[in-house]
C-alpha cells in the first residue's frame, strides 16, 4: 500500500474513477486512480497538505467527476478492486507520474502543455500531464 486509506476512502476513489473514466474501460479508470494517488503523494503545487484520498477527491476544483451522477452510487466489486490496485502501487503509462488530466473536445489533439505542465501522453480521450522535474516529491 503506497497511500494510507480507510475503506470509505477506497470506495470514494472507486466512485471517482468510474465517474471520470467509465467510458475508457478499466485501464482508463486505473489511470485516473493513478492521478488521485499521485496528488496524495506529491506535496507540491496546489496539492500541498492533501495527505488523504478524501482531501484529494474533494479538493475545490479538483475533479469534475464529483458532480456526475455516476459518482453517487455505490461502487461495484470490480471498481473496488481497481481502486485497491492503484492504492497498492500499480501504475500505468502515461499516468505514471501525472498530476493532471483532461479530455479535449471531440478529436482535438492534446496540448503539449496544460497549465504550464508537460504532456505525459494520451489514453483514449484523456490527456495526462506531469509536474516539472524537481518540484514535487519523487512519485516513482
Amino acid at each position: 500500500m503506497i497511500v494510507s486509506h480507510t475503506t470509505a476512502e477506497r470506495d470514494l476513489l472507486a466512485r471517482l474513477m468510474r465517474a471520470e473514466a467509465v467510458g475508457e474501460g478499466n485501464l482508463g479508470m486505473l489511470m485516473v486512480g493513478n492521478v488521485v494517488v499521485n496528488r496524495a503523494l506529491a506535496n507540491c503545487y496546489t496539492f500541498k497538505d492533501l495527505t488523504s484520498l478524501y482531501k484529494v477527491i474533494y479538493q475545490t476544483g479538483g475533479f469534475s467527476g464529483i458532480d456526475s451522477p455516476l459518482f453517487y452510487s455505490n461502487p461495484t466489486t470490480e471498481e473496488r478492486n481497481l481502486a485497491d490496485r492503484v492504492i497498492r502501487g500499480e501504475y500505468y503509462y502515461p499516468a505514471t507520474n501525472a498530476l493532471w488530466f483532461y479530455a479535449p473536445s471531440g478529436n482535438d489533439s492534446c496540448s503539449q502543455y496544460w497549465y504550464e505542465q508537460s504532456l505525459a501522453g494520451r489514453y483514449k480521450s484523456h490527456c495526462f500531464y506531469k509536474p516539472d522535474p524537481g518540484i514535487c516529491n519523487t512519485l516513482h
